[in-house]
C-alpha cells in the first residue's frame, strides 16, 4: 500500500472525521447523524484505516439476516491507489461472513468505473439498476451482489 495502514472499528468518537472525509468525497455526503447511527447500531458497523494518526478511509455495512449491504466505502483522494479500498472492502466482507451473512449487495453510480473495477475484483457482479438513485448529480446506480461462504475468511 506503500504506508501503513491500521484498520479498526469506528466508534462514536471517529463521526466528526468520517463526516470531514465523507464530505471531501462525495458531492451528496452523508450526514453526522447517519454517521453517528451507523457507528452505534447493532446491525450496522463501520470499519477505518488510519495512516499517520487521521482516517485514510471508510466502509460502512450492514446486516439483515443471511444478506448484507455495503452502504459506504470512502478513500481520502491522496491516499488512493495504494490498495486501501480494497483492504477496507475484505475487512467489511469478511466480518459479515463471520456473522452468517451469506450475500452482500450494494449500490455504485454507473460512471464510477474506478468502485466498479474494485467491486468486480471482489467478487460482485450487477442484478439490478435503480434509475435516478443518486441526487447529485442526477444518476442512476447499479445494484450489484456478491456470495459469501458464512464464517469464512475471504
Amino acid at each position: 500500500m506503500g504506508a501503513p495502514f491500521r484498520v479498526r472499528p469506528a466508534q462514536a468518537a471517529d463521526v466528526a472525521a468520517l463526516v470531514t472525509l465523507e464530505r471531501r468525497c462525495f458531492a451528496d455526503p452523508w450526514s453526522e447523524t447517519s454517521f453517528r447511527e451507523a457507528v452505534d447500531a447493532g446491525v450496522t458497523f463501520g470499519l477505518l484505516a488510519e495512516a499517520d494518526e487521521s482516517v485514510a478511509g471508510y466502509v460502512i455495512a450492514r446486516e439483515a439476516g443471511d444478506t448484507g449491504e455495503v452502504l459506504n466505502l470512502a478513500v481520502a483522494p491522496e491516499r488512493r491507489r495504494r490498495g486501501l479500498a480494497r483492504t477496507l472492502l475484505d475487512a467489511g466482507l469478511d466480518r459479515l461472513a463471520a456473522r452468517g451473512v451469506t450475500e452482500v449487495f450494494l449500490e455504485v453510480r454507473e460512471s464510477n468505473a474506478a468502485a466498479r473495477a474494485l467491486y468486480g475484483a471482489a467478487g460482485f457482479r450487477a442484478v439490478g439498476l435503480r434509475v435516478g438513485y443518486y441526487r447529485n448529480p442526477r444518476e442512476d446506480a447499479l445494484v450489484l451482489r456478491c456470495e459469501l461462504a458464512a464464517g469464512a475468511n475471504r
